[in-house]
């Protein structure tokens, strides 16, 4: 299978580089050349979504089996203050994606945000109500490829793991920075999240897209936890304390427009066969395996725990 995916980043380069391990290629897209070194078996070629031409163009240059579309702007509070930007880039980028890829299978990694946030948990058949511009973005990017009949939208939560050198590093990854130099980290204890390893969406990608399915899908960790409390489990297995964690409220920071619980389950994974033996790991399980690289002297410490 030959993948073209649409973002380079974090996310993107973990599931192009999933699909070569699995056998095939991977081509990553986007506007600018990745920062760091593409995976190893995987290309880049340059794609800007708003532009029809420019997506018609990649898809016939690359000549993909099939497209995951995981691109930014994925900040939300930036998305917040661009708007319309951000519906340019997520919705209307969208339709030029299903123009372009004319009737390929498509996966759009989605996310939350398109749930109002105030139940416990969200699965595939709740209600959408967007909390947030980003929300609205990608809801209408989900709306748009589900309607090709030939797409998966894969709505993850909170999607973490090692990426020091990224552009926006996710959470695990501003904790560990800050745990290991001792400098502060806002952890709010009202901002509630299902947090889910990128070595785990990208496996589900990969799984996924080889068997072909379509519609809506829920990828989240069996964990429920507060920001606050999934950063004392981060110190804990890494063996740091936990001083520098400031206990705050979401508002005033920079998740308050985040939906209070960013939290998603799956009504439907137990019945898919391709996702046998890929249950998502919880939090501490994810902290052992991103020890070596977020910290290499925790490996060690963790072991002379045991």
């Amino acid at each position: 299978m030959l993948t073209m995916v649409v973002g380079s980043g974090y996310l993107g380069g973990r599931i192009g580089a999933r699909m070569t391990a699995l056998g095939g290629r991977a081509v990553l897209c986007s506007r600018r050349r990745p920062a760091t070194r593409s995976p190893a078996g995987t290309e880049w070629r340059e794609l800007d979504v708003r532009d029809p031409r420019s997506c018609a163009n990649a898809v016939r240059s690359v000549g993909p089996d099939a497209v995951v579309v995981v691109h930014g702007p994925s900040d939300i509070t930036w998305c917040e203050r661009h708007a319309e930007e951000t519906m340019a880039v997520h919705g209307t980028g969208a339709a030029n994606l299903a123009a372009a890829a004319a009737g390929l299978p498509i996966l759009l990694v989605s996310t939350d945000n398109v749930f109002a946030g105030s139940r416990h948990s969200y699965g595939e058949s709740d209600e959408v109500a967007p909390a947030n511009a980003y929300g609205r973005a990608k809801l209408a990017g989900e709306r748009t490829l589900l309607e090709t009949g030939t797409a998966l939208v894969l709505r993850v939560s909170l999607v973490y793991g090692w990426d020091p050198d990224g552009h926006r590093p996710n959470y695990f990854t501003t904790c560990v920075r800050g745990l290991r130099d001792g400098r502060p980290v806002d952890a709010p204890v009202d901002h509630w999240n299902t947090p889910v390893l990128v070595d785990d969406v990208a496996a589900w990608s990969g799984a996924l897209l080889r068997a072909g399915r379509t519609g809506v899908l829920h990828l989240g960790g069996p964990d429920r936890l507060s920001r606050h409390e999934w950063a004392g489990r981060i110190a804990k297995g890494l063996g740091l304390g936990d001083g520098p964690l400031r206990a705050v409220s979401k508002a005033g920071t920079a998740y308050a427009c985040r939906p209070d619980n960013a939290c998603l389950h799956s009504e439907r994974a137990g019945s898919l066969p391709e996702l046998d033996g890929l249950r998502p790991v919880d939090v501490d399980e994810g902290t052992r395996r991103l020890a070596t690289a977020a910290l290499p002297a925790a490996p060690r410490s963790l072991e002379d725990r045991q």
